[in-house]
């Protein structure tokens, strides 16, 4: 019996370690999912793996180098830049990267794409005067520098629809850079950094689209809404005709769009509606407030691709006109108000100033708004001497004009708070405003370029000729009061830039 016993206990004994033996023997691992290349959208697209969503990461990083400027890259038009003294940068410069995440996946709808586009820069400031002090009671930075991080793109296309913050569809494809790296170009929308929307496209086929959208209206689509009756003797001088009195947001901006895109060329026809909204005539809602105002833009661009004197040569051009809507002229990456000062001849004057506003509307207590007029065009010759260089020829120009009653409440407040020296006779507000250059770019190998952009600005005002004006101290751009000529100026800037796109 022990021994029976005995060769039971060894059998279950034997059967118990190999049944472990058994658990531990390893199991046959799961196929690895290796990332494959998506040709259903173009080159750079991959699935992520496990689905049939196809991905690609993209961006560049570039470094500027901007001469005779405060902004990359604008001319030197107003506060520091516009003094011409020694608070100005004799250069800046700003390092940034760009990073996009572009996915899309086919549905039984059509794509669903998904698309984000951010940057991370950093920009030279620029010191203010005496009186503008930091929290720290220092001398003040220019807040336009330092470390900034944005979100450009961020929206979501399905089915024809666009949600998100994308290109405005007034724009053309090229916005505000026909063939340059200038940011200054009037006479056409930009919204190169995105406008949050909700937008339809139409396909037609052949190339033939419709858009239609509305558009968030702010920040960047609305210059200003001056309350002439809060103008200030500080404010004039920098180009501000009144006290800025917006109102809340009503209603986005409504927009059309209608496009054809073909081997030849691009046409587009946009049009746009914009709500002018004034908050109240004074500091309480007892005071009342000017009506609603609607003002429009309209906009034609035309690109012609693959001219007779090169391979890939192009012209593109736009031209707009706005009532009330002034943005669309005078884009969002622009100024509104502009001071510039020079030399003078007159006899008495400290120097002379070059000045000029930009609205939507004006208007002064107990009245309504007054909309403003401006008009314009900007266009760019692209010609590639070969497939390493290429040159640009570009150019700009813009009105800006104001109604008789606008001009007189402008006037009534300049010429007296200013002590203009030609009196009412000798006010006028309106201005034009252009911009002439070439850019060239060399790009040594694929995806790496270097440019150099020259770029002339010129601010031709209406006041007349040897008028003058009496200006307060203005210690931000250490301005001293007194005189000073109202004369045409000008503004010459060079950018250096080098791009590596991947």
């Amino acid at each position: 019996m022990k021994l029976t016993k005995g060769l039971i206990l060894g059998c279950a004994a034997m059967l118990a370690s190999a049944g472990a033996q058994a658990a531990d023997l390893p199991v046959k691992a799961k196929a690895i999912e290796y990332v494959k290349v998506c040709s259903l959208y173009g080159a750079g697209f991959y699935y992520i793996p496990g689905t049939d969503t196809c991905i690609r990461l993209g961006g560049y990083l570039r470094a500027d180098l901007a001469l005779a400027t405060n902004a990359d890259y604008d001319a030197a038009n107003n506060g520091v830049a516009g003094a011409r003294n020694r608070l100005s940068n004799y250069y800046t410069a700003r390092s940034r990267l760009g990073l996009n995440i572009d996915t899309r996946t086919a549905t039984e709808y059509g794509m669903l794409r998904t698309y984000f586009f951010g940057a991370y820069s950093y920009t030279t400031s620029g010191y203010t005067g005496a009186g503008t002090t930091d929290v720290n009671g220092s001398t003040a930075l220019n807040s336009s520098g330092g470390y900034q991080l944005a979100v450009y793109y961020a929206f979501i296309q399905f089915a024809g629809f666009t949600i998100g913050r994308a290109q405005s569809q007034f724009s053309a494809p090229w916005t505000n850079y026909p063939g340059n790296l200038f940011d200054g170009l009037p006479g056409g929308a930009s919204w190169v950094v995105g406008a949050n929307q909700f937008s339809y496209t139409a396909d037609f086929g052949q190339g033939i689209t419709a858009s239609f959208s509305a558009q968030d209206q702010t920040p960047s689509d609305t210059t200003n809404i001056w309350n002439v009756s809060g103008a200030t003797a500080a404010g004039l001088a920098t180009g501000a005709y009144g006290a800025n009195d917006f109102g809340g947001s009503p209603a986005p901006d409504l927009i059309a769009a209608l496009r054809v895109d073909q081997a030849w060329g691009l046409f587009q026809a946009s049009f746009a509606a914009h709500d002018n909204h004034a908050a109240y005539y004074g500091a309480a809602e007892t005071t009342g407030h000017p009506s609603d105002k609607w003002g429009w833009a309209g906009q034609l661009a035309l690109s012609v691709k693959n001219i007779p004197t090169g391979s890939g040569d192009t012209i593109n051009m736009s031209g707009v006109y706005t009532n009330g809507a002034s943005r669309y002229n005078f884009h969002d990456l622009m100024s509104t108000t502009y001071a510039m000062y020079g030399g003078t001849g007159v006899a008495g004057a400290y120097q002379s100033l070059g000045i000029g506003g930009v609205s939507d509307t004006v208007f002064v207590a107990g009245a309504g708004q007054q909309l403003t007029t401006t008009y314009g065009f900007q266009g760019a010759y692209t010609h590639n001497w070969n497939p390493y260089w290429n040159t640009s020829l570009y150019g700009a120009w813009a009105a800006v004009r104001y109604n008789s009653t606008a001009k007189g409440y402008i006037c009534d407040a300049f010429a007296t708070k200013l002590a203009l020296s030609s009196g009412l006779a000798g006010c006028n507000p309106d201005f034009n405003y252009a911009a002439v250059g070439t850019i060239t770019r060399w790009t040594p190998v694929k995806d790496l370029t270097f440019s150099a952009d020259l770029a002339y600005t010129m601010l031709d005002q209406k006041y007349a000729s040897g008028s003058t004006v009496t200006l307060p101290l203005q210690s931000a751009i250490a301005k001293p009061g007194g005189a000073y000529e109202l004369k045409d100026q000008g503004s010459l800037t060079l950018q250096f830039r080098v791009q590596r796109n991947w």
